[in-house]
């Protein structure tokens, strides 16, 4: 039996996948296009319901405001989240990518770095930002373990 997903719908994990980025970033001719590329992404990211933006749901360790929910279906994990800044709503899009729809074991063996890395991006984030980054990606790992 197959349960409908309740959760607002977005691309990220489905239509636009990892690779998709990756060539998208690595076509990029500079930091700034790919800095215009992460903001685009994010005008893509539905915006969540304030039903949604509740402080349980809040990632700690984000300089912004960040929201994470969190749905199983058929052992997979859907995600929705949001920010209240522009660039990491962006960022978002990223983590979402890669681990929207996926099992747990899924979730568990991605490289995320090695991701990370092929988007050239985490030189060129504040060490807040890329802390707020590592702390959205711990959190969906730590659901996929429970």
């Amino acid at each position: 039996m197959t349960t409908t997903i309740t959760l607002p719908q977005h691309p990220f994990g489905t239509e636009i996948t990892t690779a998709d980025i990756i060539a998208q970033m690595q076509a990029a001719t500079g930091w700034e296009d790919r800095y215009r590329n992460v903001i685009q992404l994010g005008k893509k990211l539905p915006q969540l319901d304030d039903s949604y933006k509740q402080d349980q749901l809040k990632i700690s360790g984000c300089e912004s405001q960040v929201w994470l929910h969190h749905q199983i279906i058929d052992d997979r994990y859907y995600f929705i989240a949001d920010s209240d800044a522009r660039i990491v709503r962006g960022l978002i899009t990223l983590v979402l990518t890669a681990y929207h729809g996926k099992t747990a074991a899924e979730i568990n063996r991605f490289d995320i770095d090695t991701y990370f890395e092929n988007l050239g991006l985490i030189a060129h984030l504040s060490p807040s930002r890329g802390n707020g980054l590592k702390a959205i990606v711990e959190q969906i790992k730590q659901l996929a373990q429970q």
